[in-house]
């Protein structure tokens, strides 16, 4: 059932803020998708950044071809440098927000980073207040970095088993994609994509091109490439209904991916 915006008022004045007709009226209104041709691109940290020149040099240089006719947000992981800190302060028997505070100062070293080696094409990173000026640099140079971990920190809220933080680069990278209601949402990793065994430990794993989250989850899949809340993000999202992951490591791929070729793996909401 349709409500109207007064309707809806009405019931936000009058109703719990939990209430089932009433949120049942605020996901009726109308979606409106913020920034629709924009691509967010995660960065993974271990898989490409923590490789150094020779991993990241010929992904800058993808990026700032395809900046011409894209409009990229750029969103870094985190990597080997946070599991090192997230071994330091499970050990110390700190919490998650903790661990969530430190993951996110080593994004935030990565997008600084990659930020220096895009600053020459005025490639700027972003972070806190300054996303509300995205449109501003998408509209003067087509693209933006930002640190890919959401910004809960202290708020992040608690794992049901364990302190490592449940959402982490990967997931904030899909929330940004999501909430602007982005046009794509690509995952840079180092493997081709998914498969039904981890390609660096098992012989002959089987590629998969194309699986939904329920079958990922059914097989076994479900904490094999992303992290394991993104699914559950993907399956209740609005706009991004579907996710990429690519091999970065293979020159082009990335291009390919922008270009809406379906390299790697894609992972849809159903």
């Amino acid at each position: 059932m349709a409500h109207t915006t007064a309707e809806l008022e009405e019931l936000l004045m009058q109703r719990s803020l939990t209430d089932t007709q009433l949120q049942a009226a605020a996901a009726a209104a109308p979606d409106f998708r913020i920034l629709p041709e924009a691509t967010v691109i995660k960065i993974g940290g271990q898989s490409v950044i923590d490789r150094g020149r020779a991993a990241v040099y010929p992904l800058v240089e993808e990026i700032v071809a395809a900046r011409k006719q894209r409009k990229l947000l750029i969103g870094t992981g985190a990597g080997t440098r946070a599991r090192h800190l997230y071994s330091i302060a499970a050990g110390l028997n700190l919490p998650a927000g903790v661990l969530a505070q430190l993951g996110a100062s080593v994004a935030d070293q990565n997008a600084a980073m990659l930020g220096c080696l895009l600053a020459q094409y005025g490639i700027s990173t972003v972070d806190g207040a300054g996303l509300a000026a995205l449109p501003l640099y998408l509209a003067e140079v087509s693209a933006v970095i930002f640190s890919g971990m959401p910004p809960y920190k202290l708020w992040m809220r608690p794992p049901a088993d364990g302190v490592l933080p449940p959402y982490r680069t990967d997931a904030g990278c899909f929330l940004l994609a999501e909430q602007f209601g982005c046009k794509a949402m690509i995952y840079v990793k180092d493997e081709n994509g998914l498969y039904t065994a981890n390609p660096k430990t098992s012989k002959n794993p089987t590629f998969i091109p194309k699986i939904s989250v329920d079958e990922m989850k059914s097989a076994g899949l479900h904490d094999s490439i992303l992290e394991f809340p993104v699914l559950d993000l993907l399956k209740s999202a609005q706009h991004v209904r579907q996710v990429q992951v690519v091999n970065g490591l293979v020159p082009g791929n990335l291009t390919r991916a922008l270009a809406g070729e379906h390299v790697g793996t894609i992972i849809t909401a159903n």
